[in-house]
């Protein structure tokens, strides 16, 4: 991005967005919808006089993905980043506004500009991956609910099968269930129809303790193995990777995941290792050795974890499914 002449800092709301040039000094509020994106691609022209620009704003959600896809459509260069990223590089600020935003945004885009790279819109299937899983993973949240709040009146009532409430709860948690089902079904097509996707499914599901969820889950946090260069990249993004902790001549902590991190995905591959040293012989022996060199078990279900990681990166890109060679093993 070093040749571009100016940066645009967009900051982007559920209503409207707020656009700054860095150079220019310029601010302007648009409505974040079609016609507020054509207005602004006309006043970005007028206000930096036909030079280079490239815009940069915050990744919103379904919020930014709009505007992303239009910038895409037109051929636009643009950069996605982090708001924690953004954040961190502005230094101590007292003040909050949507124009004070924007600008430290652009300012951002500008200070970092030899860094950045131009960010690309996923696939319409990565898409609507993402939004199942995350629908799946919410009715499952709300079925589990539902299903201890029935446990619960269970107790206190004499005649269970009987009573309006138990009728009603146990109707939901069928109809969410069926609903999970549904969704399930779809993801199973989106992968399938996908021949890259299903090929590194397949792959993926060779690996003791990674199952349908999991899979699918590393493919999209992955973009099917093309977002990291490498697993210790991704294990950094799932937060299991352990950093020194240093100075000088006082401070000398043993290497500690940091806080920052994807937490669903992390809460994914405990639960995945965990399968994986009661059902893969060679995890299992794994893990009972770094129990012996004395960590303690989260430390030592985190090497699991990471293992499993590796494993998954090592088939995708060896393109051949995983071959346990300790069979017979204790």
């Amino acid at each position: 991005m070093k040749n571009y002449k100016e940066v645009v800092g967009i900051d982007v709301s559920k209503k409207k967005i707020d656009a700054y040039c860095y150079h220019a000094q310029s601010h302007k509020e648009f409505k974040n919808d079609i016609v507020g994106y054509k207005s602004l691609i006309k006043w970005v022209l007028k206000a930096t006089k036909g030079v280079d620009v490239f815009y940069c704003f915050e990744n919103t959600g379904y919020y930014s993905l709009k505007f992303a896809l239009y910038l895409h459509s037109q051929k636009i260069v643009y950069v996605e980043e982090s708001p924690l990223k953004i954040k961190r590089s502005s230094g101590i600020v007292k003040e909050k506004t949507d124009r004070l935003d924007a600008s430290l945004i652009a300012r951002y885009g500008w200070i970092y500009r030899e860094e950045l790279s131009p960010s690309t819109v996923k696939s319409t299937a990565h898409l609507e991956l993402g939004r199942l899983l995350a629908l799946r993973d919410q009715l499952v949240r709300n079925n589990a609910g539902l299903k201890e709040t029935l446990k619960e009146m269970k107790v206190f009532l004499t005649s269970a099968t009987t009573d309006a409430g138990c009728i009603s709860l146990k109707r939901s948690i069928d109809y969410l269930s069926k609903q999970v089902k549904s969704i399930e079904i779809r993801i199973e097509e989106l992968i399938f129809e996908d021949s890259s996707m299903y090929k590194n499914y397949e792959l993926l599901s060779s690996l003791k303790g990674v199952g349908f969820v999991v899979a699918c889950q590393l493919i999209y946090h992955t973009g099917n193995f093309t977002r990291f260069d490498n697993w210790r990249s991704f294990s950094s993004y799932c937060g299991t990777a352990p950093f020194a902790h240093e100075s000088g001549t006082s401070i000398r902590r043993r290497k500690q995941c940091h806080y920052l991190g994807d937490r669903k995905m992390k809460s994914l591959l405990s639960m995945a290792s965990v399968s994986a040293i009661q059902h893969d012989s060679e995890l299992r022996m794994y893990y009972k050795r770094k129990l012996a060199e004395g960590k303690d078990k989260m430390l030592a279900i985190n090497n699991v974890r990471n293992k499993l990681i590796s494993r998954a990166f090592a088939v995708v890109k060896r393109g051949t499914p995983y071959v346990v060679l300790q069979q017979h093993a204790a």
